[in-house]
């Protein structure tokens, strides 16, 4: 048993990669916050030895964004960390940059997320490294792509959510223009960073398939996977550009129903026992005999017949039909609500928060929340709580094999293991602060 795989062992337990559909792939990552991060998490947790490249001394900022545990670092880092190994290397010296050279002609996947033109500064492109590892796959995440009059410039998911027309169809609609009042609801979260990094995986996994064929036909499998966060949030709008291209239609905001189908929406119910706090539920019965059960089973039949028989027609009667829903809900609390519709067979689901996602006995009975362990300082150590891994593919264990490393915890075994240097090689890049 090689030194690497042994401090795996001991440090982590004995849940192995070796089964799992990426086992065998190392992805070199060199992204930091969300969008190649959470790449990199995807592609680990199916099995890939992920190698996690991050700046001595602070590391990858996500160590630090939003709450600390007990040890200063960020719960979040421990979930998009899990399965990889860090490794602290000062990018910003040559010394550094040969270190990373070197991996990644070792690597089949080189993840990154830094602005376009990034690495050919630092002579680490494709053109620098094919001749060197002709296999090579680069997966390449930007704002606006590595090409294109926009590739230049800085781009946040926010931003590039604004441009795909995401925010703008997200808000409450103008009764008199159709438009916007007011400013555009953003998600709570960093939507198009983490829709980029499940492009970028997707996009991983298609290249190393076809490097694979390639390298059956005897030609070279290296290859550029160019994710921008732009065309991923463009990737999830729907038939709005088909429907503006035939119909002239500009779909606008809808609040929290969807434009064109109806009914589907969010239905203020009664306040929970003993709580003041508003509540609401959402119910879908938007297919026609569903539609036909929801209107029976709320008393309200005379909304039924050819008149409601199918969408389109529903669509021309919208604000009728959502009155008759809401004045239902509004005297019922959720546990009611979601009996009757149950028993009418339409979907229907509570807007929980997440105390409420952790305590769901369907969660729990799924796994989708699994605890992994952290080491501490001194021997001490807790569980954090954290997503499982989805999707479930049968035959496989597919369970987190250890949280977010502390930064730097693997230099020292990568470089003598994968590099071949000496302790005395390491000791002396450590102290002229090449690697941490």
């Amino acid at each position: 048993m090689t030194a690497l795989r042994w401090n795996t062992l001991r440090r982590y337990g004995t849940t192995s990669s070796q089964h799992l559909p990426l086992s065998g792939i190392r992805v070199l990552e060199m992204g930091q916050v969300i969008a190649g991060p959470f790449a990199g998490q995807l592609l680990g947790q199916f099995g890939a030895e992920v190698i996690k490249v991050e700046p001595p001394r602070l590391g990858d900022p996500l160590r630090v964004w939003r709450e600390l545990d007990t040890d200063g670092t960020s719960p979040w880092f421990r979930s998009i960390g899990r399965n990889k190994k860090s490794i602290a290397i000062d990018l910003r010296k040559a010394e550094g940059r040969e270190l990373v050279k070197q991996l990644a002609i070792k690597s089949d996947v080189l993840l990154e997320n830094f602005k376009p033109g990034t690495l050919e500064k630092w002579g680490l492109s494709p053109e620098a490294l094919h001749p060197h590892n002709p296999s090579l796959i680069f997966t390449r995440v930007s704002g606006y792509g590595q090409t294109g009059p926009w590739s230049p410039r800085p781009g946040y998911a926010s931003v590039c959510e604004a441009e795909s027309g995401f925010r703008y169809i997200n808000g409450f609609p103008d009764p008199k223009t159709g438009g916007l009042t007011g400013p555009p609801v953003r998600p709570n979260i960093s939507l198009g960073d983490s829709v980029a990094g499940l492009h970028a995986a997707f996009g991983t996994v298609l290249a190393l398939l076809s490097r694979q064929s390639k390298i059956e036909r005897g030609e070279k499998g290296g290859t550029t996977v160019d994710v921008s966060i732009l065309e991923s949030m463009l990737n999830l709008m729907e038939g709005v550009i088909p429907e503006y291209d035939r119909k002239g239609k500009i779909r606008g905001p809808s609040g929290s129903s969807v434009t064109g189908i109806v009914p589907t929406n969010a239905y203020p119910c009664l306040p929970e026992p003993g709580s003041s706090t508003s509540t609401f539920i959402v119910i879908g019965a938007n297919a026609d005999n569903m539609y036909n059960r929801l209107m029976a089973a709320i008393g309200h039949t005379e909304l039924t017949g050819p008149d409601y028989a199918q969408n389109q027609h529903r669509v021309q009667r919208q604000a009728e039909i959502e009155k008759a829903i809401s004045d239902w809900t509004s005297e019922k609390t959720t546990e009611e609500i979601i009996d009757v519709m149950n028993a009418a067979g339409v979907p229907v689901g509570r807007v929980v928060n997440v105390k409420d996602i952790v305590e769901s006995e369907h969660n729990q009975a799924r796994g989708a929340i699994e605890n992994v362990w952290v080491d501490g300082r001194d021997g001490e150590g807790w569980n954090v709580k954290m997503l499982g891994t989805f999707p479930r593919i049968e035959g496989f264990d597919l369970t987190p094999r250890w949280a977010g490393p502390d930064l730097g915890e693997h230099t020292d075994v990568v470089l003598e293991e994968l590099l071949g240097l000496r302790k005395e090689e390491v000791e002396k890049l450590r102290g002229d602060g090449i690697i941490g």
